[in-house]
């Protein structure tokens, strides 16, 4: 089949506009690659910045940590420094009030040592009160039992009746208290022996003021005072 000198001119210029419609297209292309280099590009350039802030943003906070950690390790090697200086004086504090204590306690206790001994040895010699005779008398007895213990000063008993003496330098109202709350009911639960006998109780003292001395006898409680060389009774 041959072709005519028209048909090939139509069929080399159909080939051109083809050609040159193709040339357009891959200039649109290469266009939009261009711009999408540039687009990538600019991201990256972004992300340079971006992360060349945030580094120094890290770089920044760690040297602000570093700072603050050392500020941190002064302060707390005065603080250290501080407690050590206050841990000393606490210690001299310490000796000091060990020794008050062992001086003020000693000369306490020693006080109530001698007004036990005044009572005992009263009572010892005359064992009456309040117009009772008793047959003997016990000084400073303890006993323990099912988980109770308790001592008492001075105990004075005869057939049928006990006197329980609460014996103190100088009596407080936690004496009293101690004496009606505790001691007195541990008694019953300690020696069992006297359930059946009248109980006395009295509290003794070279000093009482009228106050306590007053509900010490309200609570018929006897209060036993120093007078001299004798003992004074306030029956209750």
């Amino acid at each position: 089949m041959s072709i005519t000198d028209q048909e090939l001119r139509d069929l080399v210029a159909g080939l051109a506009v083809s050609q040159a419609k193709t040339d357009i297209q891959l200039a649109k292309t290469d266009a939009q690659i261009e711009k999408t280099d540039a687009q990538i590009a600019k991201t990256f350039a972004d992300l340079a910045i971006q992360t060349a802030k945030t580094d120094a943003k890290i770089e920044k906070t760690f040297a602000d940590l570093a700072i603050q950690t050392a500020k941190t390790d002064e302060q707390l090697a005065k603080t250290d420094a501080q407690l050590a200086k206050t841990d000393a004086q606490l210690a001299k504090t310490d000796v000091k009030v060990d020794k008050l204590a062992k001086m003020y306690g000693g000369a306490s206790n020693n006080q109530g040592d001698v007004a036990e001994e005044f009572y005992f040895n009263s009572l010892k010699a005359n064992p009456t009160l309040n117009g009772i005779k008793f047959d003997h008398i016990d000084k400073n007895i303890t006993r323990c039992k099912d988980g109770i213990e308790d001592e008492y000063d001075i105990v004075l008993i005869n057939g049928k009746e006990i006197f329980i003496i609460e014996v103190k330098y100088k009596a407080h109202q936690a004496d009293l208290d101690r004496l009606l709350n505790t001691k007195a009911p541990n008694f019953d639960k300690l020696y069992p022996e006297y359930q059946n006998y009248i109980k006395h109780l009295g509290l003794a003292s070279f000093s009482i003021n009228d106050e306590l001395k007053k509900h010490a006898l309200e609570n018929h409680v006897t209060v036993l005072q120093r007078k001299g060389k004798l003992i004074e009774s306030i029956a209750a």
